[in-house]
C-alpha cells in the first residue's frame, strides 16, 4: 500500500495498489568501513561499480532495461567525472543508458532516490538504478590559488633556468596544502563546521555531554547485535593490492562491541576544546562505502517478475539556518505529517546521526512515543557515514527491516550541511 496515510493503511485512493506506485525492487550496500581503511584504496567510481555489479548479479536483471543510473557523491573523484557514468559503464551497464551524478551533500543518496520518484510519476521512466557512492579516504588535498599558480608557472617554464626562478617565487609555507575533507566540512555561509554546528545544539538544548556519550554507546551495542540481520544489505568488496593478493572486504568495521562508556568519556571534545561536548566517539565516522537500489514503477516490476521490497509513498525536502542544519530531520518529518503522514505512529523511524547532540536535539523537538522504534540497528556513530551513499542506505536498511518484523511503515530522515531536511516515507506490505 504504497499510498498509505492513515493509521488503517487508508488514504484518499483507499490504499489501492496503483501502477505508478514507486517501488524499491531491492537493493546492496558495500562494507561501510572507516576511512584511511580496509576500503581507502578504492575510489568512489570502484565502490559504487563492484556493489552495482553484486546487485545486478543477485536480482538477474538485464541491465539494458533500466532506463537511467542516478547516482549521488559529494566528493566526485577528478578523474571520474559524473561518477555515475563512469561506474555504470565500468558495470556493463549499456551505453544508451544515461547516468548522472547529483549532490545534495548528506542527502545525496536518498535525492537520487527521489528523482527517480519523480521521473516514475512523471512517466520519464519506469526502471532506475539508483544510490550513492563515496571515498572520503581519498578527497584531495589542494594548494591555495596563489601557490597553485606559481607551482603552474614552474611546469610551464621551458628551460631549467626559468624553473629555478620560478621555484624561488614559490614559499615553503605554501607547499602545505589543505585537507579537502575539512573544506568540505565548513559551511561557508555560516562560517562553521559541521561540528561546532552540532556544538551549538548542545548549548541551546542543554544538552549534556553524558547524554551524548550514552546515545553513541547505545548505537554502538546496537549496531554488534544486528550485525547478523545487517549482513543482508551487505555484498563483499574486493580489495586488490599492489603487491599482489586480494581481500575481501564484507562486514562494517566501524561497530565496537567492546565499546564503553567510561572509553567514550575519555575522549576530548574536537570542536571546541575548553567547553565543548563534542567528540569523536558521538559524532558520525568519516567512512567509504557505496549503496545500489533498483527503483521501479510497481508495473515495471510486476512485468519484469521481480519482488518488491517496499514502496516510496512520499518525501519531503525543505530548508533551514545553515548554522543549526542539524535540526533538519525535524522540519523534514513535520513537513510529511503536515502531508498527512502519521509520522508519531510509524513503526520505524531512522534519523541519520551526523552527530548524537544534533539527533538528541531533534527529538527534544519531536519526542517519539517509542524511542525503541528508533535506530533499531544503530546508525552512522557506529557504522559510519559516506556522505553521498548515506541517504540510500537509510532506505535499504529501513525496509529491510520492515519486512524482518513484518510491519508496515516507517520514516527515514537526514540533516543536510547547508542547512536543510530530507525524509522518505516509506511503506512495506507484509502479505506481499
Amino acid at each position: 500500500m504504497c499510498n498509505e496515510r492513515s493509521a488503517t493503511g487508508r488514504s484518499a485512493a483507499g490504499g489501492r495498489r496503483r501502477d505508478d506506485d514507486v517501488v524499491i525492487i531491492d537493493g546492496l550496500r558495500t562494507p561501510f568501513c572507516k576511512a584511511g581503511t580496509a576500503l581507502a584504496s578504492l575510489a568512489a567510481d570502484e565502490l559504487g561499480r563492484q556493489v552495482v555489479d553484486a546487485l545486478l548479479m543477485k536480482t538477474g536483471l538485464d541491465s539494458s532495461q533500466i532506463d537511467e543510473v542516478i547516482f549521488g557523491c559529494v566528493s566526485q573523484p577528478a578523474d571520474a567525472s559524473n561518477v555515475a557514468r563512469v561506474l555504470a559503464l565500468r558495470a556493463g551497464i549499456p551505453e544508451r543508458v544515461p547516468a548522472v551524478t547529483l549532490s545534495r551533500n548528506c542527502a545525496s543518496g536518498m535525492e537520487a532516490v527521489v528523482e527517480a520518484w519523480l521521473r516514475i510519476r512523471a512517466g520519464r521512466g519506469d526502471l532506475f538504478l539508483v544510490g550513492g557512492t563515496e571515498s572520503m579516504s581519498q578527497v584531495p588535498y589542494y594548494f591555495e590559488p596563489e601557490a597553485s599558480g606559481k607551482i603552474t608557472a614552474v611546469a610551464k617554464a621551458r628551460h631549467l633556468y626559468g624553473k629555478v626562478e620560478a621555484l624561488r617565487r614559490l614559499h615553503f609555507s605554501e607547499l602545505v596544502p589543505t585537507a579537502g575533507l575539512a573544506a568540505g566540512l565548513q559551511d561557508p555561509v555560516s562560517g562553521m563546521s559541521m561540528g561546532e554546528t552540532a556544538e551549538l545544539l548542545a548549548r541551546e538544548y542543554q544538552i549534556s555531554r553524558e547524554a551524548q556519550d550514552a546515545f553513541a554507546l547505545r548505537s554502538h551495542e546496537r549496531a554488534t547485535a544486528g550485525r547478523t540481520a545487517m549482513t543482508e544489505e551487505i555484498a563483499p568488496v574486493y580489495v586488490h593490492h599492489p603487491g599482489g593478493g586480494t581481500e575481501v572486504v564484507t562486514y562494517d568495521n566501524g561497530p565496537r562491541s567492546a565499546q564503553t562508556r567510561e572509553a567514550l568519556a575519555n575522549l576530548r571534545p574536537v570542536f571546541d576544546p575548553v567547553l565543548g561536548t563534542v567528540t569523536a566517539g558521538n559524532a558520525s565516522m568519516i567512512s567509504d562505502g557505496a549503496v545500489a537500489l533498483l527503483v521501479a514503477s510497481r508495473k515495471r516490476a510486476e512485468e519484469l517478475g521481480l519482488g518488491i521490497l517496499g514502496c516510496v509513498a512520499d518525501f519531503a525536502l525543505i530548508g533551514c539556518e545553515p548554522e543549526r542544519m542539524g535540526l533538519g530531520p525535524l522540519f523534514a518529518m513535520r513537513e510529511l505529517e503536515g502531508r498527512g503522514y502519521p509520522v508519531q505512529r510509524a513503526d520505524l523511524i531512522e534519523i541519520n546521526e551526523a552527530f548524537a547532540a544534533q539527533v538528541l536535539a531533534v527529538l527534544e523537538e519531536y519526542p517519539l512515543p517509542q524511542a525503541e522504534r528508533l535506530n533499531v540497528n544503530g546508525g552512522a556513530i557506529a557504522l559510519g557515514h559516506p556522505v553521498g551513499a548515506t541517504g540510500a542506505r537509510l532506505a535499504l536498511t529501513t525496509l529491510l527491516e520492515l519486512r524482518r518484523r513484518g510491519e508496515r511503515s516507517a520514516v527515514a530522515a537526514l540533516c543536510v550541511g547547508g542547512g536543510q531536511g530530507m525524509a522518505l516515507w516509506l511503506t512495506h506490505d507484509p502479505q506481499s
